[in-house]
């Protein structure tokens, strides 16, 4: 057992001691019959003498509250009621947000768990999980990890950049603030108007301020207000799903140049992509000078690995290794080493080939159930890649009902006016598909259409 007491005030130790082990005791931290340390360890913890902690322990033991073995050392006495009056204590249960009755949880969050590929990556947790990789990893990430991720974007994207520009982060969330800080609560950001609600929640928990930026057909317009970063998800607009056109890519780039602003392009589902041609990365076109690329292995692989990376333009490589100098790593190194090896084995490659098989499977499944069991008011939105779809409900369906109906049911589905920040009058659903099966993907929907038409 260990004892962790801290001294203030001007009372002697041995009563601080003492009045410590007691509320303790009182308070059934310290349970019946659980020894306590012997008198020369507690003293060598707290850094006092051994008579300091004789003293303690005899009024204690005066008092009834611990007892005495011959050459076994002190122990808690039991007592048969409570030396305190009972005080009434509320116990707070975690919440998952979810209600009891879910059936089907149409998050955009889940991947398809069955499909990961537990037998390699076990192989090579156990290859790397050793003596050798107990230390913490650089704070700006493995060199193994770094390097194959910039050979990734190369083949994947066409986005060309050298290892140092490579920053592993936990999560989008964790690599904008290490941005935020970095750049200064000066600057002004704008938005995509709907979009990513947790990243407007970092960037004003930063101190910045925010310019909503609205979306169109071809994707996040063109800022109309002077703003210094714009962030946006040109492969798969959230929530809304559109494809930004080349055409408006090319306009954001020119914007960038001739304001001297930075572009932050979230390329998080640009591996998911179902119908038209491939269209260029900003960071391809731009070749990182202006274009900071966030990209994130939580869809391709799973979202508790939790490793995101972000490359920056070499103009900023420096000052930001210099800013963050004595930042400290956020992500295991065991896990950093073992998704290098994945990489460079071709094993992600593989796993992705087969995902986009099944979730192509999947999102068909999801439409086909949604043209049988809905009349043409429900449109779909943004079908065209990702691993959710927007429903627009008709006019006589509110949002806060059709969710409210689907619980009733049921069934999980979720609001779109979160994203916005400026509030809207649409009516419309997210609906994720990636971690439920063909035949949960088919019943939930058929739920859905039996308390919304």
């Amino acid at each position: 057992m260990e004892l962790s007491i801290i001294f203030t005030g001007n009372l002697a130790k041995y009563i601080q001691i003492y009045e410590e082990i007691k509320h303790k005791i009182i308070t059934k931290k310290l349970l019946a019959h659980e020894q306590l340390p012997s008198k020369r360890a507690l003293a060598l913890t707290l850094n006092v003498s051994v008579h300091t902690i004789k003293e303690a322990y005899e009024q204690l033991l005066a008092e009834g509250y611990i007892y005495s073995k011959e050459r076994s050392g002190y122990f808690i006495a039991p007592f048969e009621f409570d030396w305190l009056q009972q005080v009434p204590r509320h116990v707070s249960v975690p919440s998952n947000n979810i209600p009891n009755n879910i059936q089907f949880d149409f998050t955009n969050g889940h991947v398809d768990n069955e499909a990961f590929p537990y037998a390699a990556w076990h192989k090579l947790i156990k290859k790397h999980f050793n003596s050798n990789n107990l230390s913490t990893s650089p704070w700006e990430g493995e060199t193994t990890l770094r390097t194959e991720i910039a050979r990734y974007v190369e083949r994947s994207r066409g986005v060309s950049c050298d290892a140092s520009q490579v920053f592993i982060y936990s999560g989008t969330q964790s690599q904008l603030q290490a941005l935020c800080h970095f750049l200064g609560s000066a600057i002004r950001v704008g938005l995509e108007e709907p979009g990513f609600k947790r990243v407007r929640a970092v960037l004003q928990q930063c101190g910045l301020s925010t310019e909503a930026i609205p979306v169109d057909y071809s994707g996040v317009t063109l800022p109309a207000t002077p703003i210094h970063m714009l962030y946006t998800t040109p492969a798969h607009q959230f929530p809304l799903g559109m494809i930004m056109t080349k055409e408006r890519r090319v306009a954001l780039l020119q914007w960038a140049n001739s304001n001297e602003g930075l572009i932050i392009e979230d390329d998080y589902d640009s591996e998911f992509r179902y119908k038209g041609l491939p269209i260029p990365s900003l960071a391809k076109m731009d070749q990182l000078q202006r274009v900071i690329y966030f990209g994130t292995f939580s869809k391709t692989l799973l979202p508790s690995l939790r490793i995101s990376y972000m490359i920056l333009p070499k103009s900023l490589v420096v000052p930001f290794m210099t800013f963050h100098s004595e930042q400290k790593s956020v992500v295991s190194k065991v896990d950093q080493l073992v998704l290098a090896d994945f990489l460079a084995q071709g094993l992600f490659d593989k796993h992705l080939a087969k995902m986009r098989t099944i979730y192509r499977k999947k999102q068909q499944a999801l439409l086909t159930a949604i043209s049988s069991h809905f009349s043409n008011e429900f449109q779909v939105i943004g079908e065209k890649s990702g691993l959710h779809i927007v429903i627009k409900l008709p006019q006589h369906l509110t949002e806060s009902r059709a969710l409210q109906l689907a619980q009733e049911v049921g069934v999980q589905v979720y609001p779109c006016s979160t994203s916005y920040q400026n509030g809207t009058n649409e009516n419309m659903i997210i609906i994720g598909y990636g971690g439920l099966t063909l035949q949960q993907i088919n019943e939930g929907i058929a739920l859905l259409a039996s308390v919304w038409q």
